[in-house]
């Protein structure tokens, strides 16, 4: 796969619409995710800034962001952010494809899922719901092969062979 690389960061921000998270409570106990975010599109310069402001005022400001470029067809080198710029990079063997990887120099690391843009609303509310889960050992890429796997075993699915007089 090719990845294209944008190094240019505009002077104007796009406006976004919110971000479509879920996060995982504050708890004790650890999980390998710390929550889902459902992006509108795959375009990052125009989905992150909408994240970055949510988590900024909640973890502290976001300064660097890793994804893997299997799902992002173009990863600019920088974001700009509210009062900010978002460092991104990308690692494709070192990190999962759906998950991206979020960075604060005072407060630490966040894993969130990265549920792809054209997944249904009910798909998403089930995967947002599962990497919200307080101490889940699942990793990203498990909580989608499973959706992937419920939804084929779904009784509507064309799939699944009818049962009854032949």
């Amino acid at each position: 796969m090719t990845v294209a690389i944008d190094r240019t960061t505009p002077d104007e921000r796009v406006p976004s619409p919110p971000a479509r998270l879920s996060l995982t409570p504050t708890s004790p106990v650890p999980g390998l995710l710390d929550g889902a975010w459902w992006p509108r599109s795959r375009d990052l310069l125009r989905e992150l800034p909408a994240l970055t402001d949510v988590l900024d005022a909640r973890w502290g400001r976001i300064t660097r962001i890793s994804v893997n470029p299997a799902h992002w067809p173009v990863i600019p080198h920088k974001v700009p952010a509210t009062g900010h710029t978002v460092k991104v990079g990308w690692f494709t063997d070192e990190q999962d494809p759906h998950k991206v990887i979020l960075l604060s120099y005072t407060t630490g690391r966040w894993d969130l899922l990265v549920i792809p843009p054209e997944t249904s609303a009910a798909a998403a509310a089930r995967l947002m719901s599962a990497a919200a889960t307080v101490g889940a050992l699942l990793t990203a890429s498990s909580l989608m092969a499973s959706e992937t796997a419920t939804h084929a075993l779904a009784p509507s699915s064309p799939r699944t062979p009818r049962r009854g007089r032949e």
